[in-house]
């Protein structure tokens, strides 16, 4: 009962694995587009144009997993019988919002400075403090998924030219691996 009052228990393996999913489509997306843009043979090609399709799609892919992940959320939390919205989750909010505003603040300076290819890196390393900030409010797993996203960026810091794979693999493939994780330890059962 302590650890209910102290911890936000309802993040369902569902939100993780859609998060994930909308990462990779995302990444697939952003990975057409590149190459169209890359591929443009006799046409002068748009660098604006491709990064403004580029920030659209990451702001769609932001937007679909945060829903998908908050409706996964909410369904779990109504079946166990608990608020979505109490101290806990206000506290959680705070402590993972503070790393990622932070880390907003130094991606759009990159930006500013046109230094893309630490970006991806930077998003990663960045969210990866926020869910080992924050983990101490919600399952000790999310921890390790914050560890998972911090190894795989500053791996990419390193390696130059992969900044769609390594955002792929960070976001889409380890929150994949975390929802099914947490889906086989918490809801399988429950759903049985």
């Amino acid at each position: 009962m302590m650890e209910r009052s102290s911890r936000f228990i309802s993040l369902s393996g569902w939100s993780g694995i859609s998060a994930g999913v909308c990462a990779l489509a995302g990444a697939f997306a952003a990975q057409q587009r590149i190459a169209v843009y890359q591929d443009s043979t006799g046409a002068i090609p748009c660098v604006d144009c491709l990064r403004k399709e580029l920030l659209l799609i990451a702001v769609v892919v932001f937007i679909a997993a945060f829903c998908s992940a908050g409706v996964f959320t909410w369904v779990k939390a109504r079946k166990d019988g608990v608020k979505i919205w109490d101290k806990t989750s206000r506290r959680l909010l705070w402590n993972t919002l503070l790393p990622m505003v932070a880390g907003g603040f130094v991606l759009w300076r990159m930006i500013g400075l046109e230094q893309y290819d630490l970006l991806a890196a930077g998003s990663l390393i960045f969210y990866g403090l926020a869910l080992v900030n924050g983990s101490k409010y919600t399952m000790g797993e999310v921890r390790y998924l914050g560890y998972a996203q911090i190894v795989t960026g500053i791996a990419g810091l390193w390696l130059p030219g992969s900044g769609l794979y390594v955002w792929a693999i960070g976001f889409g493939l380890w929150h994949i691996v975390y929802g099914i994780a947490m889906w086989w330890k918490y809801d399988r059962n429950s759903q049985a």
